[in-house]
């Protein structure tokens, strides 16, 4: 196992995405694993867009997957969807504010590469703001055929796989008339990365892991 902090000290995670549902989507099972397996201190909750809906939707979904097993703070931010690099100004200013707050040693953000342009500049300033932590990209699948070869697997059992599904389900109703939100979409990508990992339940999550240093 490699320890992310010294044994005995709790984890502390920065858990950042443009919209409500990224981070369940992104790596829902992963933290649902983390949670279950390692001694978590704190989790920092951060979500840069929405509405009145959907930021109920994310503290709703946010509180059920941490399930009160640690220190939680939530951040529900009303930046402009759609329009992060052309109003970056107060995103950034955001998050220079993060590094007063937190103490990661833990990053998940999304892919750099992504072609949504929210998702996009979180990345970009995500490593911006945290130079020296360990950040590991997570995935959105979505219209733009972006997937890419990540190199950072997270094997998840069915139980575990089961209960990040029911998690989307349940908790984004605003989301469902999407082509691309069901149940068989999640599944089916992570039952790729899971061949891919040769995970044994058959499922995983998958991460860009870009500068790892241990």
């Amino acid at each position: 196992m490699l320890r992310l902090s010294p044994a005995g000290v709790g984890l502390e995670l920065l858990c950042l995405g443009a919209h409500s549902d990224d981070l369940e989507l992104g790596c829902g099972g992963t933290l649902l694993r983390l949670l279950d397996e390692l001694p978590i201190e704190h989790v920092t909750w951060v979500v840069l867009s929405g509405d009145e809906e959907r930021g109920d939707e994310a503290e709703r979904s946010y509180r059920q997957l941490l399930d009160g097993r640690c220190e939680m703070e939530i951040h529900l931010k009303q930046f402009r969807d759609g329009f992060f690099p052309y109003t970056a100004v107060p995103i950034k200013e955001f998050f220079e504010s993060l590094k007063t707050r937190t103490r990661p040693d833990l990053i998940l953000t999304h892919h750099r590469d992504d072609r949504h342009q929210d998702h996009r500049l979180t990345s970009e300033l995500t490593y911006n703001t945290f130079r020296d932590h360990l950040i590991l990209e997570y995935e959105v699948m979505k219209k733009d055929g972006d997937l890419g070869r990540p190199n950072t697997y997270v094997p998840l059992d069915e139980d575990t796989v089961r209960r990040k599904v029911q998690l989307l389900m349940d908790g984004f109703a605003s989301q469902r008339d999407k082509s691309w939100f069901s149940e068989d979409a999640f599944l089916g990508l992570m039952r790729l990365r899971g061949i891919e990992a040769g995970a044994p339940s058959g499922y995983a999550e998958a991460f860009y892991g870009r500068k790892i240093v241990i």
